[in-house]
């Protein structure tokens, strides 16, 4: 039993750096999504200022395709990090049922264990009462033979 018990301990242990792994590259990707944002709201922002100073029609085209790529980039981006999420909430659901699985062979051994204890104790109970028993046959024969 602890054989089994020291196996779901280690298939724990994987899960749970599985799910680290997880976790980081989620983090990973939402810094991604955040930069991409930031740096389309700096391209939005220098394409008003180009709007509104001197018309250079050349500089305002790339800041509104540059605005437009990073618009893309950002929709690109969000599905990776729904991809993430999604990926960390099968290593929690799987990490879930592995610590149920290590809890209940936990508490089976528990259980054995407890069962071994009172069945021990019943075998010292009987050898006490034969004990117990032997000594009173021998003190009752000794008795009437005096």
């Amino acid at each position: 039993m602890q054989n089994i018990l020291d196996i779901k301990y280690k298939l724990e242990e994987q899960q749970k750096t599985a799910f680290s792994l997880a976790m980081q590259k989620l983090t990973k990707e939402e810094e991604k999504l955040k930069l991409l944002q930031e740096k389309k709201n700096s391209y939005q922002n220098e394409l008003k200022m180009r709007v509104q100073s001197a018309l250079d029609i050349k500089n305002i085209k790339w800041y509104e395709n540059a605005v437009e790529t990073m618009k893309y980039k950002i929709k690109i981006q969000i599905l990776v990090v729904k991809r993430a999420e999604n990926e960390l909430e099968a290593v929690r659901v799987r990490l879930t049922e592995i610590m149920v699985d290590r809890k209940t062979h936990e508490k089976l051994k528990e259980n054995e264990f407890e069962e071994f204890k009172k069945e021990l104790n019943s075998i010292e109970n009987k050898e006490v009462d034969e004990l117990v028993s032997f000594k009173y046959n021998n003190n009752t024969v000794s008795s009437e033979e005096d």
